[in-house]
């Protein structure tokens, strides 16, 4: 990344901001605050957000989860926000997306991370105008009182407004896709290596295809990603300067290299149900061909004794003297011959 202060925010400690004391906070609201220059100001109202993001070099930043209609409504009005991305707003299980209105720009995320050794999505929606940052979090998605913190260590970064909090809240994402596809690249391998050492059983074919259900999932989660973050790096908006555009594409990039993990930990569960069914396909081949062998070796004497038990009259060699010890030596040779054959054919 460009900027001296990126590595400052890296360096930010993780940690919920004790919003919660705040006298304004009501349900549904997770924080909201304004910040001039980069410098925290305090605490705000809903009521008093409209006042301060019209003054200069001020943003407010509100961060919502799963508000109610009423509240909705409210957000809409203190910051004209388009009818039809509060209704995406209200309700969840939207696709990722970026939607302009007029100057104020719509963002729908997904997000990923690990609970309980399972992956949990949830969903985050993004309004970003002049002086204005909202984020409505839907489901068991993490909270971004980390990214706040972090911002607010950096004030020089903060000061560049509402396109850089949306580059911490999109980059925050992001970075969270990482964990998750790092647990499911273990189990994959580790279902790689049993299915080299023997062959899969029912319980671990279901785990298989789980896998590759949670994958796609994923994907559908972050491919969409990769266009919204590439169309806001080349929009044109108020305060989005040449550092920050390398920063979104910083972004792209790493929701670029998600994907590419994604895809190939598909290819690599791909190829184990493959190899799975090619080694159970050998190992019935393997048996079919001992089968035919000892069938092969058996219907000698079957054959012999068939003949010699149809009780004809006159059937010369019946009458011989050392007739049945012929009949039993030949019987031995020709079951050795075969047996010698089939080992040879690497059969038995």
């Amino acid at each position: 990344m460009a900027l001296d202060w990126t590595e400052d925010l890296k360096a930010g400690k993780p940690g919920d901001i004790p919003y919660a004391s705040s006298p304004q906070i009501r349900p549904g609201v997770v924080a909201a605050a304004v910040y001039v220059n980069g410098q925290r100001i305090r605490d705000i109202c809903i009521e008093e957000a409209s006042e301060w993001r019209s003054r200069p070099n001020a943003v407010v930043w509100i961060g919502l989860h799963e508000p109610d209609e009423a509240l909705l409504c409210q957000m809409q009005a203190e910051f004209n926000l388009h009818p039809l991305a509060i209704e995406d707003a209200a309700n969840a299980h939207q696709r990722p997306k970026l939607e302009m209105y007029g100057d104020a720009v719509f963002i729908v995320a997904r997000t990923a991370h690990m609970m309980d050794g399972e992956i949990v999505f949830g969903e985050t929606h993004l309004f970003a105008g002049r002086g204005y940052v909202v984020s409505v979090r839907h489901g068991p998605s993490t909270s971004y009182g980390s990214v706040r913190q972090r911002c607010e260590a950096t004030p020089s970064a903060l000061a560049h407004g509402e396109n850089f909090i949306l580059y911490s809240i999109l980059d925050f994402i992001v970075d969270n896709y990482m964990p998750v596809i790092e647990m499911m690249q273990d189990e994959i391998e580790e279902l790689e290596d049993l299915v080299l050492r023997e062959q899969l059983k029912k319980a671990d074919i279901e785990r298989l295809y789980l896998l590759r259900r949670k994958l796609l999932r994923l994907r559908n989660a972050v491919v969409p990603l990769v266009d919204v973050c590439r169309r806001y790096e080349h929009l044109d908006l108020p305060g989005m300067d040449t550092t920050l555009q390398s920063l979104f594409r910083d972004v792209t990039d790493h929701v670029r290299r998600v994907q590419e993990d994604i895809d190939a930990l598909r290819e690599v569960l791909a190829f184990a149900f493959e190899a799975s069914v090619m080694i159970g396909q050998t190992e019935q081949t393997e048996i079919a061909r001992k089968l035919a062998s000892w069938a092969a070796i058996l219907a000698v004497p079957t054959a012999i004794a068939g003949i010699y038990g149809m009780n004809f009259t006159d059937m010369p060699e019946l009458h011989y003297e050392d007739g049945y010890y012929v009949v039993l030596a030949v019987i031995f040779t020709l079951c050795l011959g075969l047996y010698a054959f089939f080992r040879r054919k690497k059969w038995l």
